[in-house]
């Protein structure tokens, strides 16, 4: 069937899709988070059966989130400066190299050529590296994906990007979970790297990305603006700000290898359950957003979605039930899902197509980021306190930071999507 090339019409739900491009970049995501999502738990939960230490895993996103906060400015020039998929192959081999290292000295280890003690250490220098290539990562995946479809379907791409992400991560977890359980970890890294192989290809189907803006200025220069562009934008700061300190004390995901083991006891394969059962909350949400936008109003609905995941986030850490602890991480899911779909699209609409680059930087400083943060916040505070107090603690400073954030933002709650538009004007 022919390419499509007119604008599509934006009551159609599958529009962005009818994209060459678009579809090579969700496919590329969509496998890329699959393996990402796979050795995120297989690894939290070898780690702590390794070293039965709650703090343990909030290094592990300690490790992630240092260089990917560090550099994620300079990754967000060197986007807006270079062609994106020459980028995005540096990236993904570098990803493949860390994947690669931990198969093998998991697999070493298990063979006595490796000192078991060297294993987790050697562990966090991968997901290091893992960090490092995220700080590029993200500027390079958000400037294609604005270029790869038109601007009036950016609201119908987001909701299809995220659900392809959510897809992803409710399969990782699940896969990754059943299969370390039954086989252990050296098939469960096979299939691992076998996906990275996929999403490394689908890399090489993307056309050229030539860079949209080439700085004379110094790059501190080109930096500040990025990050005043960001500063003088009240809802996109607004978003960041409140994603990020949600996120900060939300991170209960980060303490499920405790649930499952220690407080709920259903192993990796129920680890691996609950890691799906968030996602899939989070895109059963999003498909029905492809129908039912929540842009309408969209800083009133994001407060209520944030709101929503704080009472979800506190509920669980209450919950002693199984089954019941599922319906919260559902819950958690399908807000968080809305709160990913209005800030994505903000971020589109009100970033200039040349500081895509820089701003997206920025977001990861502020959001990108803010999973592993939170994630050595409640390993920290579940060394503390304890793990159910930590989560409950999460839960109750999320609600707090969405009080706060609606007595300082009533003015944006009435705003329309209609008010909300690109800037036209060059900013470098």
């Amino acid at each position: 069937m022919e390419e499509r090339q007119e604008t599509p019409e934006k009551k159609d739900s599958f529009a962005a899709l009818r994209y060459k491009d678009f579809r090579a970049y969700i496919g590329m995501r969509f496998f890329f988070t699959l393996a990402y999502q796979m050795q995120a738990v297989v690894i939290g939960f070898y780690i702590y059966q390794i070293t039965h230490s709650k703090l343990a895993l909030g290094y592990i996103g300690l490790c992630e989130a240092i260089p990917a906060i560090s550099i994620a400015l300079y990754g967000g020039y060197i986007a807006d400066k270079y062609e994106k998929r020459k980028l995005l192959l540096a990236i993904f081999s570098v990803v493949l190299f860390a994947s690669l290292t931990i198969f093998t000295i998991t697999l070493k280890s298990m063979s006595h050529l490796v000192h078991a003690g060297w294993v987790v250490p050697i562990i966090y220098v991968m997901i290091f590296f893992n960090g490092v290539a995220r700080a590029f990562y993200g500027p390079a995946t958000f400037a294609i994906y604005a270029q790869s479809i038109p601007k009036e379907l950016y609201p119908n791409g987001s909701t299809w990007s995220s659900s392809s992400w959510q897809i992803a991560t409710i399969m990782g977890p699940a896969i990754g979970g059943l299969i370390f359980g039954h086989f252990g970890i050296t098939p469960t890294f096979i299939i691992i790297n076998i996906l990275l192989l996929v999403s490394l290809i689908l890399v090489y189907m993307l056309r050229t990305y030539p860079p949209i803006y080439i700085p004379k200025e110094s790059i501190w220069q080109s930096l500040s603006a990025g990050i005043n562009f960001v500063l003088r934008n009240k809802m996109m700061l607004g978003a960041m700000s409140l994603d990020l300190f949600s996120v900060f004390f939300g991170g209960a995901i980060a303490l499920l290898p405790v649930f499952a083991n220690d407080i709920l006891k259903v192993g990796s394969e129920g680890l691996g359950i609950m890691r799906a059962t968030s996602s899939l909350g989070a895109v059963l949400t999003m498909l029905a957003m492809t129908s039912f936008s929540p842009m309408n109003r969209p800083w009133r609905n994001l407060l209520i979605a944030v709101t929503g995941f704080g009472m979800s986030i506190l509920c669980f850490g209450l919950s002693k039930s199984f089954y019941i602890s599922l319906i919260f991480l559902f819950t958690e899911g399908a807000f968080d899902s809305i709160s990913v779909i209005i800030r994505g699209t903000l971020m589109q609409l009100l970033t200039p197509d040349e500081m895509r680059g820089r701003v997206s930087a920025v977001n990861s400083m502020f959001i990108g980021s803010s999973n592993e943060i939170g994630a050595f916040e409640s390993g920290f505070t579940a060394e503390l306190m304890g793990t159910v107090p930590s989560v409950i603690f999460g839960g109750c400073m999320t609600l707090l930071v969405v009080t706060v954030t609606f007595l300082k933002t009533r003015n944006l709650i009435p705003t329309k999507l209609a008010d909300v538009s690109t800037p036209t004007k060059k900013v470098v």
